[in-house]
């Protein structure tokens, strides 16, 4: 079992309560904004315990994924007790090696899972991702990062270490930079809370006509 396993193993039971006030505070809207407009055959990648279900788009084709199976039991119980209007189907998988053929999802959405990976597996999923995603298709991606005002940076900072230890997380893993090493094109990146949660979408290149010789 790696080590994401285990941590994410031991913190399933209690990963809803431990998160709640943040949940319900401060993500919920994030979380509407980020599946805004989906539609089609969607990823929904690090689906975790499926918070994002009250949010998937009906009449739309959703896959979860996740790495560790007591999250994905907590997803499968919500969304069973949900009833939701959309087709979901969840599957235990690593981002970095999925199982999708080439060009199968019209988006893909990620809720802080980037957070979780470590530097050197940033690149490789986002090169994962832009393979399953269609040319024209979105990658949309919520995740920390540290504040630029120091007394929130300090407080962050403090937080940091309990973070790691509880969920083997980052609040500054600043995924964009892997960008066009992953072949993609940062096309927004926008702060949805303050100025600690962004939002990143990124799309394949658009390729121009070659010029008339």
């Amino acid at each position: 079992m790696t080590a994401k396993k285990k941590t994410y193993a031991r913190v399933a039971r209690l990963y809803d309560f431990l998160d709640l006030p943040f949940e319900y505070r401060r993500y919920r809207p994030l979380r509407r904004a980020l599946w805004r407009g989906a539609k089609g055959r969607v990823l929904d990648a690090g689906v975790g315990t499926g918070r994002n279900i009250d949010f998937y788009p009906e009449k739309s084709e959703i896959t979860g994924i996740d790495l560790s199976s007591a999250m994905l039991a907590r997803a499968r119980a919500r969304y069973a007790s949900k009833g939701a209007a959309s087709t979901v189907t969840l599957k235990e998988m690593d981002v970095m090696e999925t199982t999708f053929p080439d060009d199968h999802f019209d988006m893909v959405v990620s809720s802080f899972l980037f957070c979780v990976l470590d530097d050197e597996h940033q690149l490789p999923a986002l090169k994962e991702l832009a393979r399953i995603t269609k040319g024209n298709g979105e990658i949309r991606i919520l995740e920390y990062a540290y504040s630029k005002r120091p007394f929130k940076r300090f407080v962050m900072r403090l937080w940091s270490p309990w973070v790691r230890m509880m969920y083997g997380a980052s609040f500054n893993r600043k995924t964009e930079q892997y960008a066009i090493a992953a072949g993609l094109q940062l096309v927004e990146e926008r702060f949805l809370f303050d100025d600690i949660i962004k939002m990143l979408v990124l799309k394949r290149p658009t390729l121009k006509p070659a010029e008339s010789m």
